[in-house]
């Protein structure tokens, strides 16, 4: 589950704390919700600046809309599994969705491995294995290291005096690879972190889509990061 959002935003932040809860209470039977924070960049004009904000996500938002067939972007907007796109305001809809995607084959997605990088504390490095599709599926695949929680006070813009809180916010997005059709995915990946990162404070999700910002064919979640050393 993909929210793009923004500090920025006014109407943003009962989207941020849904997604929370949900990632909290994890309501599916069956299946695990994986939800990734991204927050857009064209609110940063309106008197706050959101530190978390990405011209990358603004552009995969921009995809998104296109391949959705949408006249223009908005936040906060939520997709689910790369081709559906949920309202909140439908609370029947999202839960017949969530129930629908959880009951869905996936392709079997896991990390091998994921640690600081020794000698490198400022590079996340480890293994993303994928069993091969039998309907011969492939795709491209993507590693996203996010803040597992962040607390921000809101000092102007349209939430001016706000202490918001989010979830899994996406700091960097890179792809690792291809999953070729019917085969098995084993590769290992880096991923350079920004100044400052917690370890304790990091998730990272891999998932593989189909080219073109199609459906999300399978996805895995971590957040045992082992430091470098250990």
């Amino acid at each position: 589950m993909e929210l793009f959002t923004s500090e920025g935003c006014s109407s943003c932040p009962p989207a941020d704390n849904w997604v929370e809860q949900l990632d909290a209470v994890q309501p599916v039977p069956g299946g695990q919700v994986i939800v990734l924070s991204e927050h857009v960049d064209y609110w940063d004009h309106d008197g706050w600046k959101d530190p978390y904000s990405s011209a990358l996500l603004t552009e995969r938002q921009r995809g998104y809309a296109q391949g959705l067939g949408l006249t223009d972007v908005y936040t906060p907007q939520i997709i689910v599994d790369g081709y559906v796109e949920v309202h909140l305001a439908s609370g029947t809809h999202v839960k017949d969705v969530l129930v629908k995607a959880a009951a869905a084959p996936m392709i079997s997605v896991r990390f091998e491995s994921a640690a600081l990088a020794s000698g490198e504390p400022s590079v996340l490095a480890g293994r993303v294995a994928i069993d091969g599709a039998p309907e011969k599926r492939g795709g491209d695949v993507y590693v996203a290291v996010a803040l597992d929680k962040t607390l921000t006070d809101v000092l102007a813009g349209e939430n001016d005096g706000k202490k918001l809180t989010n979830v899994a916010v996406v700091k960097e997005l890179v792809k690792i690879g291809k999953l070729e059709k019917g085969k098995a995915f084993d590769q290992p990946f880096r991923v350079k972190l920004w100044s400052g990162a917690n370890p304790a404070n990091l998730r990272v999700v891999a998932f593989v889509q189909e080219p073109g910002l199609g459906k999300v064919l399978g996805a895995a979640m971590t957040k045992e990061i082992e430091r470098a050393g250990n």
